[in-house]
């Protein structure tokens, strides 16, 4: 059975006051499995939403960034709290949040923030945002220092900018993996406009390979598969 994992963020009194403890699955090291342990969420500000995590998928990326096998480009910091896959119930929102209420299914994807004003977020580019970015987990958290921790936990608060709502009678546990591999494979058929009656060729039939078939096949292509 794996121990504990203790949080090694400090906690001030400054951040017990603008935060909340939350639970979570964390590795301590890029050698251990996941274990349980304590973290801190911020309070919700004017404009985030606070919500209850029900699923959270697993991707490879989660596994890289565990094992710290990214350490020439993303350094991982310990403990490390992964999951960018995720679907929850919204319990607060902010007094400035317009789309949501509580009660929502949100979803929450790679990234929680960027800086909104460089050219890549003006052009719905946030991923290459020169600010940089802040991505779910493992990224320096501006709001109470440390780093931000991931979807393998039971609460996040993500600001209202970075969450999806999702449809009523969709899936959730089916939804959750859409946050990562469906958007990446997504997002080349949208830019390229894919429509009825085109060809796409997939390359490898792998987790992304197989979302690319069904949603080429959704939007009406004929789909050949190399693999």
């Amino acid at each position: 059975m794996s121990e504990t994992v203790r949080e090694t963020q400090p906690e001030s009194a400054g951040v017990a006051a603008k935060s909340y403890e939350a639970r979570a699955y964390a590795a301590a090291s890029a050698s251990s499995t996941l274990a349980p342990t304590t973290i801190r969420r911020r309070t919700p500000g004017p404009k985030d939403v606070q919500i209850d995590v029900l699923y959270c998928g697993v991707c490879h990326s989660d596994l890289h960034q565990v094992r710290d096998e990214w350490h020439n480009s993303m350094p991982t910091t310990y403990p490390c709290v992964p999951g960018h896959e995720i679907v929850g119930r919204v319990v607060a929102v902010g007094s400035d949040v317009r789309n949501f209420r509580e009660g929502d299914v949100a979803a929450v994807g790679c990234l929680v923030d960027s800086c909104r004003t460089c050219p890549a977020c003006l052009d719905h580019e946030e991923q290459f945002c020169a600010g940089p970015a802040t991505f779910t987990y493992n990224s320096s958290d501006p709001h109470i220092g440390g780093v931000t921790y991931g979807g393998y936990s039971n609460s996040l608060v993500v600001d209202e900018a970075f969450t999806l709502k999702v449809p009523n009678g969709l899936d959730l546990a089916g939804a959750a993996p859409l946050l990562c591999a469906g958007i990446t494979t997504y997002s080349p058929l949208k830019h390229w406009n894919v429509r009825e009656g085109q060809k796409v060729g997939v390359v490898g039939l792998g987790g992304l390979g197989h979302m690319a078939v069904k949603i080429a096949r959704a939007l009406g292509a004929r789909v050949v598969v190399f693999t």
